[in-house]
């Protein structure tokens, strides 16, 4: 009986490795195609003004850095509109430093004390909004860092009239902690490979990603204005869900920007793990459900011990193994240029392992942590707690 119990638990993780190969291969066959693509350009005379909406909360060691990335844009016309929900925010005090540094540049601080909604980010956005003076929005998250070209990269995706948000992969810059170091390797080689594999099957993304959020101010209004996603946790993705709803092209821009992580503990690792699992179960149930079959190297192990190292699942082991550790090194080096990822390869088994933990804790409960409060998810909107 435990024999015959040991071969089927064998066969299935067995198939299930093969899936997981499959995808692996899936993965590597859109980097390629995201790689390979011709960038957009544009010339000064075809750029619009750009309204960024900066939403902030806090102040942490990199937020001068990665404010300060977006005033000396190589861009024409661009006004930045920074949001505080207290007047004694320490953010506030970064931005007085940065407009006293960049006299010429048109900056605001803007004091959002109202509590629109649930998500304290959206109901920040909702205040700036009747300030921004550009048809051209965009909103990024406080702690992204980019180059001087991004303004001008994203303006570009904006031309075509049938495009109606741009948004951009991401990579992460760890802390020296081990926590931060796993949070950036899942990014660089499990989220944004999902995303790639998404933009590649759906012929496009239909959602938006958190790092850079670029559209028309008309496009907002049509479907509701920030009003209509001020409850939601995953704004980003609801924003470019409605969006592509009304018939238009989101476009994943070429340029790439970087998040600084924080110093996570591994409690605080899994409490955000925990959280990010949640939210794409709230958004895409069906594609969360899909990631089961993406765990090449534990389905793999798994394979080995219930076959008791039988030769084909040593085989399926290793073919599973290199692969993964190909799609790592793709997306690090050819798709994120992300060199801390690179260094840390080691905890890519890790990684894979504690993401198995991560993908069951996000289907057994609601409740989650988000910047001190605590709520549950009732169809992807917060419910305070």
């Amino acid at each position: 009986m435990a024999l015959g119990i040991l071969r089927v638990l064998a066969i299935v993780s067995g198939i299930a490795t093969l899936a997981s190969i499959g995808y692996c291969l899936l993965t590597l066959f859109a980097a390629a195609r995201f790689v390979q693509r011709t960038p957009r350009t544009a010339n000064s005379g075809e750029l619009p003004g750009i309204s960024i909406l900066k939403p902030l909360k806090g102040a942490d060691p990199e937020l001068y850095e990665a404010l300060r990335s977006h005033c000396g844009q190589d861009y024409p016309d661009y006004e930045v509109l920074f949001g505080i929900t207290q007047p004694n925010d320490p953010a506030g005090h970064v931005v007085e430093k940065l407009m006293a540094e960049f006299p010429g540049r048109k900056f605001r601080l803007v004091v959002c004390q109202k509590r629109l909604g649930t998500n304290g980010k959206v109901s920040t956005l909702a205040q700036l909004l009747p300030l921004a003076t550009h048809e051209i929005l965009l909103v990024n998250d406080s702690d992204i860092r980019v180059a001087p070209d991004y303004l001008r990269t994203i303006a570009s995706g904006l031309q075509q009239p049938s495009t109606g948000l741009v948004t951009c992969l991401y990579r992460g810059a760890p802390a020296a902690t081990i926590g931060s170091r796993l949070e950036s390797m899942g990014i660089s080689t499990d989220f944004v490979p999902g995303v790639l594999v998404a933009w590649l099957i759906e012929r496009g993304l239909h959602f938006g990603l958190g790092s850079t959020l670029a559209f028309r101010r008309s496009d907002l209004q049509a479907m509701g204005g920030f009003e209509a996603i001020l409850d939601y946790l995953a704004d980003d993705y609801e924003l470019g869900k409605r969006i592509s709803q009304r018939g238009l092209n989101v476009e994943l821009s070429r340029t790439v920007v970087e998040t600084h992580l924080p110093a996570y503990n591994l409690a605080g690792f899994f409490s955000h793990q925990l959280r990010w699992a949640r939210t794409v179960r709230a958004s895409r149930a069906g594609g969360y459900a899909g990631l089961l079959l993406t765990f090449a190297i534990p389905w793999a192990s798994a394979a080995l011990i219930f076959a008791r190292g039988a030769d084909w699942a040593g085989w399926l082991f290793a073919a599973a193994l290199l692969l993964r550790l190909a799609v790592a090194i793709t997306f690090c080096r050819s798709v994120l240029r992300d060199r801390n990822a690179l260094r840390s390869l080691w905890l890519l088994p890790i990684r894979d392992f504690v993401g198995v933990l991560v993908w069951i804790g996000g289907w057994v409960g609601r409740g989650i942590v988000w910047r001190g409060e605590k709520f549950l998810l009732e169809r992807g909107k917060l419910r305070p707690v």
